[in-house]
């Protein structure tokens, strides 16, 4: 393949990618990953490394027009980021000590968890269970009780819960990104939603907002590891960005139950392909 058909095909897919990134939240690495390595061959190291890259371009793309719309909340995305970045810088260290078809396999089996995680609870927006006392509390202390405008049922409102099991989730979501390449929203979104009772749609915007920050801390040591090639990199980075500003102003006009079963339909399938990947490697 030349270079100029390898960019080409590069930054269609990273297109695709960066649009469906930022309509699910989870910073089109989840795509980006499986496809540079399954369909085009690239090495796993440098797919993750050019992923990193472009979930910083999905979340400048897409997260001001997120929280100009005021469907982000700003302030749950501070307190969740600090214990993510954490774990991403650990995650990223992590990355250098593992065979990489060991990174298959991980991939593969995180993309089936969080599938079953969102089948099993569908999503807290419809959930009528009212939030505890204590639950209530700490979200007015942090004001971290919120509302949206959804196009099918007017204003939303919501608590945020569980404000702990939330931060401890952040921390292993960063790992996941440094390790992976996935920005950690694969997992802040599903956390958000079916544990903190934070509904889909404010989920998906808040870690789009999150995940920049995430990957940029990722981003430091792949570079000094010399993990980023450029060559790979720009035309993902590139689709990525005009995937993501679609994504952002798509998002707000489909229904939550429909990017609900997007994101399954995607997460299932790419996790089949990378637990084939991983068998491939090691049983061919």
């Amino acid at each position: 393949m030349s270079a100029l058909a390898f960019s080409a095909e590069a930054f269609a897919i990273a297109l695709g990618a960066g649009f469906l990134g930022s309509l699910l939240g989870i910073g089109g690495g989840i795509i980006i990953v499986p496809a540079l390595t399954l369909l085009m061959g690239v090495d796993i190291r440098f797919a993750i490394g050019a992923s990193i890259v472009s979930v910083v371009a999905t979340s400048s793309g897409s997260a001001v027009t997120f929280v100009k719309k005021a469907i982000a909340n700003v302030k749950l995305a501070m307190i969740l980021e600090v214990a993510t970045v954490s774990g991403a810088l650990v995650g990223a260290f992590l990355g250098t000590s593992l065979p990489r078809e060991n990174l298959y396999l991980l991939f593969g089996l995180l993309l089936f968890l969080v599938a079953t995680l969102m089948v099993i609870r569908r999503n807290a927006e419809d959930s009528s269970r009212a939030p505890s006392t204590s639950d209530l509390a700490r979200a007015q202390k942090l004001d971290l009780v919120g509302h949206y405008e959804d196009v099918r049922k007017g204003q939303v409102n919501y608590v945020v819960r569980r404000i702990g099991a939330g931060q401890c989730a952040s921390f292993v979501a960063g790992i996941l990104s440094g390790l992976l390449g996935v920005g950690g929203g694969i997992v802040k979104v599903p956390v958000m939603n079916v544990v903190m009772g934070v509904p889909l749609k404010v989920a998906t915007a808040t870690s789009n907002l999150m995940i920049g920050v995430t990957a940029a801390a990722s981003a430091l040591v792949y570079v000094t590891r010399g993990d980023i090639n450029p060559f790979v990199a720009t035309p993902v980075a590139l689709g990525v960005l005009a995937g993501a500003q679609l994504g952002s102003r798509i998002m707000t006009r489909i229904e939550s139950r429909i990017i609900l079963r997007l994101f399954v339909v995607i997460l299932v399938w790419m996790g089949g392909q990378m637990c084939w990947k991983w068998w491939s490697s090691t049983h061919g």
